[in-house]
């Protein structure tokens, strides 16, 4: 799932694989995803699902503590959001046709410079 991830660096050396921190969204709260990042040293924001609160509060103490979350740090995910829904109006965006990744990049590229010109 996170072993692609590659950081660039700004000077030379090869991509760090470790980011500083991560958002994600309700799916990615299970207890795996989160165990992955901490073993990692990843700082995360990830909002606890609903249902999964409930069972932690069920349990009382034995519940554990709830999760750290930072909801100044999530309300700034959705600019991100908001970013990739724009890029997405474009239909070889949206639907990926593209073989080569490079192309695809290419792509994505036109799309933002449309947008950036619109604006």
């Amino acid at each position: 799932m996170l072993e692609k991830i590659r950081v660039p660096r700004t000077g030379l050396g090869r991509p760090r694989k470790t980011p500083d921190s991560l958002a994600a969204d309700k799916a990615y709260s299970n207890g795996p995803c989160r165990d992955y990042l901490r073993r990692r040293g990843i700082r995360h924001t990830i909002p606890e699902k609903t249902d999964s609160q409930a069972a932690r509060l069920r349990k009382s103490s034995r519940g554990g503590r709830p999760p750290g979350f930072d909801e100044e740090r999530y309300k700034k995910r959705n600019t991100i959001e908001r970013a990739i829904n724009r890029l997405k109006h474009a239909r070889a965006v949206a639907t990926r046709y593209d073989k080569r990744g490079y192309v695809y990049l290419g792509t994505i590229t036109a799309a933002a410079l449309v947008i950036w010109l619109r604006t």
